[in-house]
């Protein structure tokens, strides 16, 4: 049987004192992908906000654990370390770091060591699954990057870092077909190459096409109100989420 590695339940979080999230539950297994939809507004980046440690996100009730243990007591440095990851919807720039010493820097936080020529080697490889140029690496972090390639430089990451869950909050958003269908790739290969988990976030199913998903979850006003198989996308794209509201 598969080990639980995130639990929420009755999760509440307020974002400048207004009520987001209103007693969201959810359970993800390793290696289990699931996505989570909704209409605008619904709470969907809340969460992943959240469960990073971002401080406006502010938990006034519920309980969070990962890994077997209290997510919430956790520093943000800390649940990245223990395995943790988020790709942003809107990556920042950080000029005057190299996407190579970010990306380095962050695998050496989680204990991986290795030279920098091992280093470019894999991230070279990695590179290939989502067609960049290996340039990239000496560039400065999304420092005049498109808005695709800042999405396949957050899926590089993923595939450096291997975390145990991935966040992916609207990671299709905003990209022509052409990209959608690249970050997929990546993120299908951390799932072939790692077996790690997955929370998808998203209110479009581009993504989702080539990836195999066993729980979906539809948010509307702060709670899940409806769960099933992969065959409830199928359900939002004829329907769209008003019947779920």
């Amino acid at each position: 049987m598969s080990q639980e590695i995130l639990k929420v339940e009755k999760l509440f979080v307020n974002v400048e004192e207004k009520e987001i999230l209103k007693g969201l539950d959810l359970s993800i297994s390793e290696g289990e992908t699931h996505v989570i939809m909704g209409p605008n507004g619904a709470g969907k980046s809340t969460l992943g906000n959240t469960l990073m440690g971002k401080p406006e996100y502010v938990v006034t009730s519920g309980k969070v654990s990962f890994m077997g243990e209290d997510l919430l007591d956790m520093p943000v440095h800390e649940r990245a370390r223990k395995g943790l990851f988020m790709s942003f919807q809107n990556p920042v720039e950080v000029p005057g770091v190299r996407l190579s010493e970010f990306i380095r820097n962050s695998c050496e936080a989680m204990g991986e060591k290795m030279s920098l020529w091992n280093f470019k080697k894999a991230a070279a490889g990695q590179m290939e699954v989502l067609h960049m140029d290996p340039s990239y690496l000496d560039r400065e972090l999304n420092v005049g990057f498109s808005g695709g390639e800042k999405k396949k430089a957050e899926i590089l990451q993923l595939l450096m870092l291997k975390p145990k869950l991935a966040i992916l909050d609207e990671t299709d958003s905003g990209l022509d077909v052409d990209a959608v269908r690249t970050v997929s790739e990546g993120v299908k290969a951390y799932q072939d190459q790692t077996g790690g988990a997955l929370l998808i976030i998203t209110h479009s199913t581009r993504i989702l096409e080539s990836l195999k998903i066993d729980k979906v979850h539809i948010i509307s006003d702060g709670r899940v109100t409806e769960e099933g198989d992969e065959f409830l996308i199928d359900k939002i794209n004829k329907e769209g989420f008003e019947s779920f509201i």
